[in-house]
C-alpha cells in the first residue's frame, strides 16, 4: 500500500467518517494480517462469534472517535 492511501482524516459529514472509520479498522487487519487467503480462512471463526463481532465494533468506534476529534465533531461554523 503506498504511503499516500490516507491522505486526511477530514470528511465534509459524519457518515463519510464513519466509512473512514470501517476503512481504518479494515486495513488494520490487511497490514496485520496480509495473506488473503489466511482471512478469508479465518473469517468463518469469528463471523459467528458474538465477541469477536463485539470487538470489531468498539475498533470502529475508536477510529470513528479519532474521525470526530479531526473534523471537530463537525460543528457548523455559522
Amino acid at each position: 500500500m503506498s504511503d499516500n492511501w490516507l491522505p486526511s482524516l477530514k470528511t465534509r459529514t459524519p457518515a463519510e467518517g464513519y466509512d473512514l472509520a470501517v476503512k481504518l479498522s479494515r486495513i488494520a487487519v490487511k497490514f496485520t494480517q496480509p495473506d488473503a487467503s489466511e482471512r478469508d480462512r479465518m473469517r468463518p471463526e469469528y463471523a459467528g462469534n458474538a465477541d469477536s463481532l463485539i470487538a470489531v465494533s468498539q475498533v470502529v468506534a475508536t477510529n470513528f472517535a479519532t474521525v470526530a476529534a479531526a473534523n471537530d465533531y463537525w460543528r457548523d461554523a455559522s
